[in-house]
């Protein structure tokens, strides 16, 4: 029914959107008393919530307009509140934000890397996925056809450029970029490798710098963001892996120095860094044995205050919120994900 026939006193109209996410109901009220010499029209619209199982709507917003008002004013507070439903929808499905977004995920055969990846291919992305092993790689590639996969090193001085090259000879355009592929090894002093030494800082410090560089410009046009994947082992002192918690820790710097160089451009960048997860580094990346690697996954659940290890799915959602065009306000900032573990005494 038409808002001119509404306000005409034509008829008494209710019109109820269906019910969104948190049980918030966004309700519109049009009552025109009905043809009289002197009428009196008093179109109502409320926004109310119930409470919502989450709890996250506790605000009720009530607006009665004067009786004067104009058909133009109310077609302003319907087209509100339909901009509200649609918000909420898509928060509800969470797949509208991404649809059609091109990210790239290096290191994005395993862990944390391969995760993010996958949601993002399931929200409706198009994902480029990097790494050395060409198996792992087509393992996650099969899943999706939202994934395509590129094998480089991100060691290699020219895997920025190439990374940046294949995303948009395939898509166009670029919308986000997650910095995940990392490099770590036990070192004490006393064994100390200039070769492994030089390989963590390619692939924490070195790598990420070149594909900011290289997709800097994508970025720019897209208005896009820059997710960097940290380590909370940089919170405090980490004997025999001081050269991985230096590295990422200069990954952290980089970010907020990034957040302010690049938001002339409209570019956002942010970082997580997560504690102890689940993610087979240990036996790959660390080059540890199974019954090391379970030694200390037994140690760092007993550390965590919320108590146990973290698993991927602790840490995507945090990425993709990051990463989400919804936070066009939210640059330079690093969230430690940990259970808590960095505050262990």
């Amino acid at each position: 029914m038409s808002i001119e026939r509404a306000l005409n006193g034509q008829a008494h109209c209710a019109l109820r959107p269906p019910l969104i996410r948190d049980s918030l109901c966004c309700s519109i009220w049009m009552c025109c008393q009905a043809r009289r010499p002197q009428r009196t029209y008093m179109p109502h619209i409320t926004l109310c919530s119930d409470g919502g199982t989450a709890g996250k709507f506790s605000t009720q917003v009530e607006k009665t307009f004067d009786p004067d008002i104009s058909v133009r004013a109310l077609a302003v507070a319907l087209s509100n509140v339909e901009r509200f439903e649609d918000r909420r929808a898509n928060d509800m499905t969470g797949n509208d934000v991404w649809r059609g977004k091109v990210t790239i995920v290096t290191g994005g055969s395993s862990g944390i890397g391969r995760a993010t990846a996958a949601e993002l291919a399931t929200r409706g992305a198009h994902v480029l996925i990097t790494g050395r092993s060409a198996d792992k790689l087509m393992a996650i590639a099969e899943t999706s056809e939202k994934i395509e996969l590129l094998q480089i090193d991100s060691a290699d001085r020219s895997s920025g450029a190439q990374i940046v090259d294949a995303a948009l000879s395939r898509w166009g355009r670029i919308d986000l970029i997650v910095n995940n592929s990392g490099a770590g090894h036990p070192l004490p002093v006393d064994a100390y490798d200039t070769d492994i030494i030089s390989n963590m800082s390619a692939v924490n410090i070195i790598a990420p710098s070149q594909l900011v560089q290289a997709g800097k410009v994508a970025l720019t046009q897209s208005k896009g963001a820059i997710v960097n994947i940290g380590t909370a082992v940089s919170r405090g002192a980490a004997p025999m892996l001081a050269h991985y918690a230096a590295t990422k820790a200069a990954l952290e710097h980089l970010t907020t120095s990034w957040a302010v160089e690049l938001a002339g451009d409209g570019i956002r960048v942010n970082a997580i860094a997560p504690g102890p997860v689940k993610t087979g580094a240990l036996t790959g990346m660390m080059g540890l044995t199974k019954e090391m690697a379970q030694q200390i996954e037994d140690q760092e659940a007993a550390q965590v205050p919320l108590g146990r290890r973290g698993v991927t799915a602790d840490i995507v959602p945090w990425i993709l919120r990051l990463g989400s065009s919804e936070n066009e306000w939210l640059t330079g900032q690093i969230l430690t994900v940990d259970g808590g573990w960095s505050l262990r005494s």
